[in-house]
């Protein structure tokens, strides 16, 4: 079902306004964390919930204090750590253009994603507007 003129002028503002919000890009250009530094917090987590009841039940209060610790610290290291293999994104994405002028980005970007997309280094945000733009020249909005 196409889009209304409105809904098709909406869109258009919604998708200046998340180009212009450098918070959400350099949340989305954001590479995961460490899958392995992750299940070692966990396993820290539920380490430091033992020594707690343990402290708990034995009713020694620094043991408790001790699990707790354990826990908030392991968590903290597990989920604040560095993340996994860093790219240089903002470094390719300044060279790009703004929106205005993706049709001409599109091809070269088609070329790229045909010769692997393992190896494209582009924001996330940068590849949804050239997907988005291909999809609307060629009508399939």
């Amino acid at each position: 079902m196409p889009l209304s003129e409105y809904e098709q002028r909406v869109l258009d503002q919604l998708e200046k306004d998340l180009g212009t919000d450098p918070k959400l890009g350099r949340t989305m250009a954001r590479q995961p964390r460490s899958r392995g530094r992750l299940v070692l917090g966990v396993f820290g987590v539920i380490a430091g919930l033992a020594v707690l009841v343990i402290g708990a039940a034995t009713q020694i209060v620094i043991l408790g204090v001790a699990g707790f610790a354990l826990m908030a610290g392991v968590a903290l290291w597990a989920m604040l750590g560095p993340r996994a293999k860093p790219q240089a994104a903002p470094k390719q994405s300044s060279d790009k253009t703004p929106t205005g002028s993706s049709g001409a980005q599109s091809s070269g970007g088609q070329s790229k994603s045909k010769k692997g997309r393992a190896k494209d280094s582009r924001p996330f945000m940068t590849r949804l507007e050239e997907r988005f733009e291909r999809r609307r020249e060629q009508g399939d909005l």
